[in-house]
Protein backbone atom coordinates (compact mmCIF):
# COMPACT_ATOMS: atom_id res chain seq x y z
CA UNK A 1 0.00 0.00 0.00
CA UNK A 2 2.75 2.26 0.83
CA UNK A 3 4.62 1.73 -2.42
CA UNK A 4 1.55 2.60 -4.06
CA UNK A 5 0.78 5.78 -2.11
CA UNK A 6 4.63 6.55 -3.61
CA UNK A 7 4.11 5.84 -6.97
CA UNK A 8 0.76 7.68 -7.01
CA UNK A 9 2.90 10.39 -5.54
CA UNK A 10 5.49 10.38 -7.89
CA UNK A 11 2.70 10.28 -11.13
CA UNK A 12 1.61 13.69 -9.81
CA UNK A 13 4.76 15.36 -9.02
CA UNK A 14 5.45 14.50 -13.03
CA UNK A 15 2.33 15.48 -13.98
CA UNK A 16 2.90 18.75 -12.23
CA UNK A 17 6.26 19.16 -13.30
CA UNK A 18 5.03 18.81 -17.01
CA UNK A 19 2.05 21.24 -16.72
CA UNK A 20 4.86 23.43 -15.55
CA UNK A 21 6.99 23.43 -18.57
CA UNK A 22 7.48 26.24 -20.78
CA UNK A 23 5.20 25.90 -24.47
CA UNK A 24 8.52 25.71 -26.16
CA UNK A 25 9.87 22.76 -24.30
CA UNK A 26 6.50 20.61 -25.17
CA UNK A 27 6.38 18.28 -28.59
CA UNK A 28 4.75 20.18 -31.35
CA UNK A 29 1.36 19.78 -32.54
CA UNK A 30 1.62 19.44 -36.62
CA UNK A 31 -2.13 18.87 -37.25
CA UNK A 32 -2.71 22.98 -38.11
CA UNK A 33 0.39 22.78 -40.15
CA UNK A 34 -0.61 19.61 -42.11
CA UNK A 35 -4.26 20.47 -43.10
CA UNK A 36 -3.14 24.13 -44.15
CA UNK A 37 -0.30 23.01 -46.03
CA UNK A 38 -0.95 19.70 -47.79
CA UNK A 39 -3.54 20.87 -50.55
CA UNK A 40 -0.65 22.82 -52.01
CA UNK A 41 1.83 19.36 -51.98
CA UNK A 42 1.49 17.53 -55.16
CA UNK A 43 2.54 13.95 -56.23
CA UNK A 44 4.63 14.12 -59.55
CA UNK A 45 4.52 11.22 -61.56
CA UNK A 46 6.33 10.87 -65.47
CA UNK A 47 6.53 8.84 -68.34
CA UNK A 48 9.84 8.46 -70.31
CA UNK A 49 9.32 6.22 -73.93
CA UNK A 50 12.75 4.33 -74.03
CA UNK A 51 13.35 2.05 -77.13
CA UNK A 52 13.55 -2.12 -75.89
CA UNK A 53 16.57 -3.68 -75.27
CA UNK A 54 17.21 -6.64 -77.49
CA UNK A 55 16.56 -9.48 -75.15
CA UNK A 56 15.83 -13.28 -75.33
CA UNK A 57 12.93 -15.00 -74.18
CA UNK A 58 12.17 -15.02 -70.66
CA UNK A 59 15.19 -12.52 -69.85
CA UNK A 60 14.59 -10.08 -67.09
CA UNK A 61 14.35 -6.43 -67.45
CA UNK A 62 15.04 -4.01 -64.85
CA UNK A 63 13.02 -0.72 -64.15
CA UNK A 64 14.26 2.54 -65.27
CA UNK A 65 16.62 3.88 -62.11
CA UNK A 66 18.02 7.20 -64.79
CA UNK A 67 15.66 9.92 -62.48
CA UNK A 68 16.69 8.69 -59.09
CA UNK A 69 19.59 9.46 -56.82
CA UNK A 70 22.67 6.85 -56.93
CA UNK A 71 21.54 6.20 -53.15
CA UNK A 72 18.22 5.60 -54.18
CA UNK A 73 19.21 2.96 -56.68
CA UNK A 74 20.00 -0.05 -54.43
CA UNK A 75 16.28 -0.04 -53.12
CA UNK A 76 15.16 -0.35 -56.83
CA UNK A 77 17.50 -3.06 -57.77
CA UNK A 78 15.93 -5.27 -54.81
CA UNK A 79 12.60 -5.24 -56.46
CA UNK A 80 11.06 -8.46 -58.28
CA UNK A 81 12.59 -8.23 -62.04
CA UNK A 82 10.25 -8.23 -64.91
CA UNK A 83 9.93 -9.29 -67.63
CA UNK A 84 11.10 -7.31 -71.24
CA UNK A 85 8.72 -6.09 -73.72
CA UNK A 86 8.26 -7.31 -77.04
CA UNK A 87 11.18 -6.60 -79.33
CA UNK A 88 10.28 -3.87 -81.56
CA UNK A 89 8.45 -2.15 -78.72
CA UNK A 90 9.06 0.79 -76.96
CA UNK A 91 9.12 0.30 -73.09
CA UNK A 92 7.66 3.29 -70.89
CA UNK A 93 10.30 4.09 -67.69
CA UNK A 94 8.18 6.10 -64.98
CA UNK A 95 9.42 7.73 -61.95
CA UNK A 96 7.75 9.00 -58.83
CA UNK A 97 8.50 12.57 -56.58
CA UNK A 98 6.79 15.22 -55.08
CA UNK A 99 6.51 18.91 -55.64
CA UNK A 100 4.70 21.89 -54.09
CA UNK A 101 2.92 25.21 -55.74
CA UNK A 102 4.78 28.25 -55.18
CA UNK A 103 1.83 30.86 -56.93
CA UNK A 104 -1.76 30.33 -58.04
CA UNK A 105 -0.96 30.61 -61.85
CA UNK A 106 0.74 27.39 -61.50
CA UNK A 107 4.70 26.95 -61.14
CA UNK A 108 5.51 24.07 -59.19
CA UNK A 109 8.87 23.27 -57.61
CA UNK A 110 10.61 19.45 -57.39
CA UNK A 111 14.04 18.10 -57.97
CA UNK A 112 15.57 18.01 -60.86
CA UNK A 113 16.26 14.20 -60.80
CA UNK A 114 12.54 13.60 -60.54
CA UNK A 115 11.46 15.13 -64.05
CA UNK A 116 14.73 14.54 -65.92
CA UNK A 117 14.31 13.06 -69.50
CA UNK A 118 10.54 12.97 -69.19
CA UNK A 119 8.31 12.77 -72.12
CA UNK A 120 5.35 13.53 -69.78
CA UNK A 121 5.19 14.97 -66.31
CA UNK A 122 1.72 14.70 -64.61
CA UNK A 123 0.82 16.26 -61.59
CA UNK A 124 -2.19 15.28 -59.25
CA UNK A 125 -3.18 17.78 -56.52
CA UNK A 126 -4.92 16.72 -53.32
CA UNK A 127 -8.39 16.56 -55.02
CA UNK A 128 -7.01 13.76 -57.12
CA UNK A 129 -7.56 15.78 -60.21
CA UNK A 130 -4.39 15.72 -62.49
CA UNK A 131 -2.75 18.22 -64.75
CA UNK A 132 -0.26 18.31 -67.45
CA UNK A 133 2.71 20.39 -66.83
CA UNK A 134 5.29 21.52 -68.90
CA UNK A 135 8.93 22.20 -67.49
CA UNK A 136 10.10 26.07 -68.08
CA UNK A 137 13.37 24.90 -66.65
CA UNK A 138 15.71 22.83 -64.51
CA UNK A 139 19.61 22.91 -63.10
CA UNK A 140 20.75 19.87 -62.63
CA UNK A 141 23.77 21.13 -60.36
CA UNK A 142 21.21 22.64 -57.34
CA UNK A 143 18.75 19.31 -58.25
CA UNK A 144 16.03 22.25 -58.93
CA UNK A 145 13.66 22.07 -61.15
CA UNK A 146 10.36 24.61 -62.33
CA UNK A 147 7.17 23.27 -63.81
CA UNK A 148 3.93 25.49 -64.86
CA UNK A 149 0.56 23.88 -64.43
CA UNK A 150 -2.60 25.43 -66.30
CA UNK A 151 -4.62 26.32 -63.52
CA UNK A 152 -6.10 29.46 -61.56
CA UNK A 153 -6.62 30.28 -57.99
CA UNK A 154 -4.25 26.89 -57.17
CA UNK A 155 -3.68 26.65 -52.98
CA UNK A 156 -0.11 27.55 -52.71
CA UNK A 157 2.79 27.13 -49.89
CA UNK A 158 4.01 30.05 -47.49
CA UNK A 159 7.26 30.64 -48.50
CA UNK A 160 10.19 31.29 -45.42
CA UNK A 161 13.99 32.41 -44.94
CA UNK A 162 16.10 29.38 -44.88
CA UNK A 163 19.04 31.83 -43.52
CA UNK A 164 16.71 32.17 -40.23
CA UNK A 165 16.70 28.08 -39.74
CA UNK A 166 18.73 26.95 -36.55
CA UNK A 167 19.89 23.55 -36.20
CA UNK A 168 17.47 21.43 -33.32
CA UNK A 169 14.42 22.90 -34.40
CA UNK A 170 11.13 20.82 -35.72
CA UNK A 171 10.48 20.37 -39.13
CA UNK A 172 7.82 18.34 -41.23
CA UNK A 173 7.60 16.93 -44.74
CA UNK A 174 4.88 15.83 -46.52
CA UNK A 175 5.40 13.82 -49.45
CA UNK A 176 4.25 10.72 -51.82
CA UNK A 177 7.17 7.82 -50.37
CA UNK A 178 6.44 4.80 -52.54
CA UNK A 179 3.15 6.63 -53.92
CA UNK A 180 1.60 7.14 -50.48
CA UNK A 181 0.39 10.99 -51.42
CA UNK A 182 0.72 13.51 -48.53
CA UNK A 183 2.43 11.40 -46.13
CA UNK A 184 3.73 13.72 -43.50
CA UNK A 185 7.01 13.03 -41.51
CA UNK A 186 9.13 14.99 -38.67
CA UNK A 187 12.29 15.45 -37.22
CA UNK A 188 14.41 18.32 -36.69
CA UNK A 189 17.44 19.88 -38.40
CA UNK A 190 20.65 18.14 -37.52
CA UNK A 191 23.16 20.43 -39.02
CA UNK A 192 22.95 23.15 -41.87
CA UNK A 193 25.73 24.42 -44.54
CA UNK A 194 26.25 20.37 -45.51
CA UNK A 195 28.24 19.79 -48.50
CA UNK A 196 28.17 16.40 -50.24
CA UNK A 197 30.15 14.88 -53.18
CA UNK A 198 30.03 16.34 -56.38
CA UNK A 199 26.90 19.25 -54.94
CA UNK A 200 29.43 21.93 -54.20
CA UNK A 201 26.51 24.81 -54.93
CA UNK A 202 24.32 23.87 -52.57
CA UNK A 203 24.53 24.43 -48.38
CA UNK A 204 22.28 21.51 -47.66
CA UNK A 205 20.13 21.48 -44.65
CA UNK A 206 20.76 17.94 -42.73
CA UNK A 207 17.05 17.01 -41.10
CA UNK A 208 16.67 13.03 -39.06
CA UNK A 209 12.63 13.42 -41.10
CA UNK A 210 12.21 10.00 -42.41
CA UNK A 211 12.90 10.57 -46.61
CA UNK A 212 12.12 8.06 -48.30
CA UNK A 213 11.86 7.54 -52.88
CA UNK A 214 9.03 9.39 -53.67
CA UNK A 215 9.54 12.34 -51.27
CA UNK A 216 12.12 13.66 -53.68
CA UNK A 217 10.78 17.27 -54.38
CA UNK A 218 8.63 17.78 -51.49
CA UNK A 219 8.44 20.78 -48.83
CA UNK A 220 10.61 20.76 -45.42
CA UNK A 221 7.97 22.89 -43.59
CA UNK A 222 8.97 24.78 -40.26
CA UNK A 223 6.72 25.18 -37.73
CA UNK A 224 4.99 28.05 -39.09
CA UNK A 225 4.20 26.46 -41.71
CA UNK A 226 6.60 28.00 -44.05
CA UNK A 227 8.68 25.95 -46.67
CA UNK A 228 12.48 26.15 -45.65
CA UNK A 229 14.17 23.43 -47.88
CA UNK A 230 13.30 21.16 -51.15
CA UNK A 231 13.95 17.09 -49.71
CA UNK A 232 16.59 16.41 -51.66
CA UNK A 233 18.42 13.37 -51.17
CA UNK A 234 19.44 10.74 -48.81
CA UNK A 235 22.85 9.02 -46.92
CA UNK A 236 21.69 5.34 -47.26
CA UNK A 237 23.61 1.43 -47.31
CA UNK A 238 20.27 -0.07 -47.15
CA UNK A 239 18.15 1.71 -49.87
CA UNK A 240 15.90 3.19 -47.08
CA UNK A 241 15.72 5.96 -44.39
CA UNK A 242 18.33 5.54 -42.32
CA UNK A 243 18.33 9.15 -40.61
CA UNK A 244 20.11 11.30 -42.41
CA UNK A 245 18.00 13.19 -44.68
CA UNK A 246 19.18 16.19 -47.10
CA UNK A 247 17.19 19.47 -48.42
CA UNK A 248 17.79 22.18 -50.59
CA UNK A 249 17.70 25.66 -49.08
CA UNK A 250 14.26 27.30 -49.89
CA UNK A 251 16.83 30.55 -50.55
CA UNK A 252 18.75 28.92 -52.47
CA UNK A 253 15.61 26.98 -54.48
CA UNK A 254 14.12 30.15 -55.42
CA UNK A 255 17.12 31.97 -56.72
CA UNK A 256 17.12 29.01 -59.14
CA UNK A 257 13.42 29.10 -60.28
CA UNK A 258 13.73 32.92 -60.42
CA UNK A 259 16.07 32.50 -63.18
CA UNK A 260 14.57 29.59 -64.90
CA UNK A 261 10.99 31.73 -65.27
CA UNK A 262 13.31 34.56 -66.44
CA UNK A 263 16.04 33.04 -69.04
CA UNK A 264 15.15 29.50 -68.88
CA UNK A 265 18.73 28.41 -67.77
CA UNK A 266 20.55 29.55 -64.54
CA UNK A 267 23.87 31.43 -64.31
CA UNK A 268 26.18 31.55 -61.26
CA UNK A 269 29.27 33.41 -60.16
CA UNK A 270 32.63 31.46 -60.69
CA UNK A 271 36.61 32.53 -59.51
CA UNK A 272 38.47 29.66 -61.76
CA UNK A 273 40.28 27.86 -58.58
CA UNK A 274 41.04 25.03 -57.25
CA UNK A 275 40.74 25.02 -53.35
CA UNK A 276 41.94 23.10 -50.70
CA UNK A 277 40.52 22.48 -46.67
CA UNK A 278 42.70 23.90 -43.94
CA UNK A 279 43.61 21.11 -41.34
CA UNK A 280 45.74 22.07 -38.42
CA UNK A 281 48.85 21.21 -40.03
CA UNK A 282 48.10 23.59 -42.85
CA UNK A 283 47.22 26.24 -40.36
CA UNK A 284 50.00 26.02 -38.69
CA UNK A 285 52.41 26.25 -41.78
CA UNK A 286 50.74 29.43 -43.24
CA UNK A 287 50.19 30.90 -39.64
CA UNK A 288 46.36 30.88 -38.72
CA UNK A 289 45.36 30.55 -35.36
CA UNK A 290 43.12 27.79 -36.26
CA UNK A 291 41.96 25.98 -39.56
CA UNK A 292 39.90 27.98 -41.19
CA UNK A 293 39.41 29.31 -44.86
CA UNK A 294 39.64 28.10 -48.51
CA UNK A 295 43.45 27.47 -49.83
CA UNK A 296 43.73 28.02 -53.40
CA UNK A 297 45.74 25.01 -54.63
CA UNK A 298 45.83 25.92 -58.35
CA UNK A 299 44.43 29.32 -60.66
CA UNK A 300 42.89 28.88 -63.79
CA UNK A 301 45.27 30.70 -66.37
CA UNK A 302 43.35 34.26 -67.47
CA UNK A 303 40.54 32.64 -64.87
CA UNK A 304 38.95 35.73 -62.96
CA UNK A 305 40.42 34.58 -59.77
CA UNK A 306 43.66 35.09 -62.25
CA UNK A 307 42.65 38.41 -63.56
CA UNK A 308 41.80 39.77 -59.85
CA UNK A 309 45.22 39.00 -58.53
CA UNK A 310 44.49 35.62 -56.61
CA UNK A 311 47.90 33.51 -56.03
CA UNK A 312 48.51 29.94 -55.60
CA UNK A 313 49.03 29.51 -51.32
CA UNK A 314 46.23 32.25 -50.72
CA UNK A 315 43.48 31.61 -48.16
CA UNK A 316 40.88 33.39 -48.44
CA UNK A 317 38.85 34.33 -45.33
CA UNK A 318 36.20 36.06 -46.61
CA UNK A 319 33.53 37.39 -49.23
CA UNK A 320 31.72 40.09 -49.76
CA UNK A 321 32.32 40.30 -45.80
CA UNK A 322 31.06 36.81 -45.06
CA UNK A 323 33.17 34.49 -42.88
CA UNK A 324 34.54 30.87 -45.19
CA UNK A 325 34.95 28.60 -42.60
CA UNK A 326 34.90 26.02 -44.50
CA UNK A 327 36.32 25.53 -48.40
CA UNK A 328 33.47 24.14 -49.07
CA UNK A 329 31.57 27.85 -48.48
CA UNK A 330 33.18 29.62 -51.02
CA UNK A 331 31.56 27.77 -53.91
CA UNK A 332 28.14 28.60 -51.81
CA UNK A 333 29.37 32.03 -51.76
CA UNK A 334 30.67 32.64 -55.06
CA UNK A 335 27.37 31.15 -56.79
CA UNK A 336 25.27 33.11 -55.54
CA UNK A 337 27.19 36.18 -57.08
CA UNK A 338 26.01 37.33 -61.12
CA UNK A 339 28.64 37.15 -63.45
CA UNK A 340 30.11 40.85 -63.76
CA UNK A 341 29.93 41.29 -59.71
CA UNK A 342 32.43 42.40 -57.80
CA UNK A 343 33.83 39.90 -55.06
CA UNK A 344 35.63 41.68 -52.08
CA UNK A 345 38.28 38.67 -51.38
CA UNK A 346 39.90 38.96 -47.78
CA UNK A 347 43.09 37.13 -48.33
CA UNK A 348 45.73 35.47 -46.14
CA UNK A 349 48.90 35.64 -48.01
CA UNK A 350 52.53 34.83 -46.56
CA UNK A 351 50.74 35.74 -43.57
CA UNK A 352 49.85 39.35 -43.76
CA UNK A 353 46.04 39.99 -44.40
CA UNK A 354 44.56 42.08 -47.28
CA UNK A 355 41.68 42.67 -49.72
CA UNK A 356 41.48 41.61 -53.73
CA UNK A 357 38.35 42.68 -55.46
CA UNK A 358 37.90 41.00 -58.75
CA UNK A 359 34.98 40.87 -60.70
CA UNK A 360 33.13 37.49 -60.86
CA UNK A 361 32.83 35.30 -63.96
CA UNK A 362 30.48 32.84 -65.22
CA UNK A 363 30.35 29.23 -64.45
CA UNK A 364 31.63 27.31 -67.61
CA UNK A 365 29.78 24.13 -68.74
CA UNK A 366 30.65 20.63 -67.33
CA UNK A 367 33.77 19.15 -68.53
CA UNK A 368 37.95 19.12 -67.18
CA UNK A 369 40.40 19.62 -69.77
CA UNK A 370 42.74 17.05 -68.72
CA UNK A 371 46.98 18.36 -67.99
CA UNK A 372 49.49 15.88 -69.78
CA UNK A 373 51.72 13.67 -67.92
CA UNK A 374 55.65 14.39 -68.26
CA UNK A 375 58.59 12.03 -68.54
CA UNK A 376 61.56 12.98 -66.50
CA UNK A 377 65.43 12.97 -68.65
CA UNK A 378 67.28 13.98 -65.50
CA UNK A 379 68.65 12.73 -62.62
CA UNK A 380 68.86 14.46 -59.22
CA UNK A 381 70.43 12.83 -55.60
CA UNK A 382 68.07 11.97 -52.89
CA UNK A 383 68.08 14.51 -50.62
CA UNK A 384 66.66 14.81 -46.41
CA UNK A 385 62.82 14.48 -47.87
CA UNK A 386 63.84 10.97 -49.55
CA UNK A 387 62.96 11.89 -52.76
CA UNK A 388 64.53 12.44 -56.14
CA UNK A 389 63.56 15.13 -58.27
CA UNK A 390 63.99 16.20 -61.95
CA UNK A 391 63.84 19.81 -64.30
CA UNK A 392 60.62 19.80 -66.04
CA UNK A 393 61.44 20.80 -70.03
CA UNK A 394 59.53 24.02 -71.26
CA UNK A 395 57.50 21.59 -72.89
CA UNK A 396 56.46 19.90 -69.88
CA UNK A 397 55.40 22.86 -68.44
CA UNK A 398 53.28 24.32 -70.86
CA UNK A 399 51.28 20.97 -71.04
CA UNK A 400 50.69 21.12 -66.77
CA UNK A 401 49.97 24.78 -67.42
CA UNK A 402 52.80 26.52 -65.06
CA UNK A 403 55.21 28.34 -65.05
CA UNK A 404 58.05 26.40 -62.31
CA UNK A 405 58.32 23.36 -60.38
CA UNK A 406 60.02 20.03 -60.58
CA UNK A 407 58.93 16.59 -61.50
CA UNK A 408 58.97 13.76 -58.64
CA UNK A 409 61.65 10.79 -60.07
CA UNK A 410 61.45 8.21 -56.90
CA UNK A 411 60.64 8.39 -53.49
CA UNK A 412 62.68 6.52 -51.07
CA UNK A 413 61.88 5.07 -47.46
CA UNK A 414 61.44 8.66 -45.49
CA UNK A 415 59.22 11.68 -45.15
CA UNK A 416 58.04 11.88 -48.83
CA UNK A 417 57.38 8.46 -48.74
CA UNK A 418 55.20 9.15 -45.86
CA UNK A 419 53.08 11.53 -46.99
CA UNK A 420 52.17 9.92 -50.25
CA UNK A 421 54.24 10.92 -53.03
CA UNK A 422 54.77 9.33 -56.16
CA UNK A 423 56.98 9.07 -59.12
CA UNK A 424 55.73 11.68 -61.80
CA UNK A 425 54.06 14.36 -58.81
CA UNK A 426 55.28 18.00 -59.55
CA UNK A 427 56.14 20.03 -56.65
CA UNK A 428 55.35 23.68 -57.52
CA UNK A 429 55.80 25.37 -53.76
CA UNK A 430 57.75 24.01 -50.14
CA UNK A 431 57.45 25.78 -47.22
CA UNK A 432 55.33 28.28 -48.65
CA UNK A 433 58.09 29.53 -51.67
CA UNK A 434 57.44 29.01 -55.01
CA UNK A 435 60.18 26.47 -56.90
CA UNK A 436 61.47 27.33 -60.08
CA UNK A 437 64.46 24.87 -59.97
CA UNK A 438 65.82 21.61 -58.62
CA UNK A 439 68.89 23.18 -57.40
CA UNK A 440 66.59 25.51 -55.48
CA UNK A 441 64.63 22.93 -54.24
CA UNK A 442 67.71 20.98 -52.71
CA UNK A 443 68.17 24.43 -50.58
CA UNK A 444 65.28 24.50 -50.12
CA UNK A 445 64.82 21.25 -48.13
CA UNK A 446 68.57 21.74 -46.24
CA UNK A 447 66.73 24.71 -44.51
CA UNK A 448 64.00 23.24 -43.51
CA UNK A 449 62.87 24.39 -40.04
CA UNK A 450 63.24 20.79 -37.40
CA UNK A 451 59.16 19.80 -35.70
CA UNK A 452 57.65 22.28 -37.55
CA UNK A 453 54.96 21.94 -40.13
CA UNK A 454 56.03 22.43 -43.25
CA UNK A 455 53.37 22.63 -46.49
CA UNK A 456 54.28 21.51 -50.25
CA UNK A 457 52.13 22.03 -53.20
CA UNK A 458 51.86 18.90 -55.60
CA UNK A 459 50.49 18.75 -58.65
CA UNK A 460 49.48 14.74 -59.81
CA UNK A 461 47.23 14.59 -62.62
CA UNK A 462 46.43 18.00 -63.37
CA UNK A 463 45.03 18.39 -59.72
CA UNK A 464 46.76 20.60 -57.11
CA UNK A 465 46.56 20.34 -53.18
CA UNK A 466 48.57 20.99 -50.62
CA UNK A 467 50.22 18.50 -48.34
CA UNK A 468 51.95 19.51 -44.59
CA UNK A 469 54.69 17.30 -43.22
CA UNK A 470 56.97 17.55 -40.07
CA UNK A 471 60.80 16.63 -40.09
CA UNK A 472 62.36 15.05 -36.62
CA UNK A 473 65.72 16.34 -35.13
Amino acid sequence: MLRLKSALSLLAMLTLLGQALPASAQLPEFTTLVEQASPAVVNISTTQKIPARHAGAGAPQMPDLEGLPPMFREFFERMPQMQPPAEGRQREAQSLGSGFIISADGYVLTNNHVVADADEIIVRLSDRSELVAKLIGADPRTDVALLKVEGKNLPTVKLGNSENIKVGEWVLAIGSPFGFDHSATSGIISAKGRSLPNENYVPFIQTDVAINPGNSGGPLFNLDGEVIGINSQIFTRSGGFMGLSFAIPINVAMGVADQLKTDGKVSRGWLGVVIQEINKGLAESFGLDKPAGALIAQVQEDGPAARGGVRVGDVILQVNGQPVDLASDLPHLVGVLKPGDTANLRILREGKRQTLALKVGSMPADGEEPLAAATPEVDQDINRLGVAVVELSAEQKKALDIQAGVMVRAVVEGPAAMIGLRPGDVITHLNNQPISSAEQFKEVVRQLPDNRSVSMRVLRQGRASFITFKLAD
